[in-house]
């Protein structure tokens, strides 16, 4: 039904750096809301015409974690989990709003008029699957924004980063899917986009090869497979994406794709992890 509500919401509505571009809190908690309320209603209408595919919803998940074991940060993480995972998770699942949530919003002055058991009802309909999108993970620290947490900036010295300068922690996705299991069980999973962006451009070859890539690709595979082997019911894994391509406010220069696109042309070449790639699907597995 729906492709990263929180995306959409906050960093659209009150980040102000994906369309449409407005910076208001109250305006992203109406969207976010009014998303929610049309998944619902896709549902509903979706069982209503006996259809006999399945349907659910993708979120984008951040395991959060606090900067430090402190009991500031620790209740910083746990407070900025409701505000990225927590805000729409609870309600697909028929719980409503997050209470500590409700509560941290009122008391910063947001309307929350539109949280009623109504429109919770519409909003909890049974899903078939969950999607989850994962990239990386959050790590907050207290104080320092209106919200009451601050959020690390780019990577610690010496981590592994992507060209986004995004740290690579497959071990966050295990711990991700602990926490589904423990919090949402069950419910059948989809990594519905899992990859990593770099600046890239063909070798005098002709050809992009992108060892960064397939290793972070075999990396998380493997802490796939090992969420399965704890009891995670995960029935597919998507890598993002087939082609590079347009990246919200970033323009055209993240690279995602397993497919270079040289823009001018619109040709098309497999990059070295498109070939890795074909492999694993062949083998149904990574050696």
């Amino acid at each position: 039904t729906l492709n990263e509500p929180w995306v959409a919401a906050m960093i659209g509505y009150y980040r102000g750096v994906h369309a449409p571009g407005i910076r208001d809190f109250d305006s992203a908690l109406r969207a976010a809301h009014n998303m929610l309320l049309a998944h619902g209603w896709a549902v509903t209408l979706y069982r209503s015409l006996g259809l006999p595919g399945r349907i659910g919803v993708t979120l984008n998940l951040q395991p959060t974690y606090p900067l430090t074991e402190s009991d500031a940060d620790r209740a910083a993480a746990r407070a900025s989990d409701g505000y990225t995972d927590r805000w729409f998770l609870d309600p697909v699942f028929g719980r409503g709003y997050p209470a500590d949530m409700l509560e941290l919003y009122e008391r910063r002055g947001a309307d929350m008029g539109f949280a009623n058991e109504a429109d919770a009802r519409t909003i909890g309909q049974p899903l078939d699957f969950l999607g989850v999108n994962y990239y990386s993970r959050r790590v907050v620290s207290a104080g320092g924004t209106e919200l009451g947490w601050t959020v690390r900036e780019g990577a610690p010295p010496g981590a592994e980063v992507t060209g986004f300068n995004s740290e690579i922690v497959p071990d966050s996705l295990v711990d991700l899917f602990a926490r589904l299991r423990t919090d949402y069980p069950a419910t059948p999973l989809y990594v519905t986009e899992n990859g990593a962006a770099w600046r890239e451009t063909l070798g005098a070859d002709g050809q992009v090869a992108d060892p960064y890539r397939i290793d972070f690709l075999r990396r998380h595979f493997a802490a796939a497979e090992r969420a399965i082997g704890e009891g995670t019911d995960l029935r597919g894994y998507f890598v993002w994406s087939l082609m590079d391509n347009f990246e919200w406010a970033f323009g055209y220069w993240p690279r995602f794709g397993l497919v270079y696109v040289d823009y001018p042309t619109q040709r098309r070449v497999p990059k070295a992890s498109a070939r890795w790639y074909s492999g694993v699907i062949r083998a149904n597995g990574v050696d």
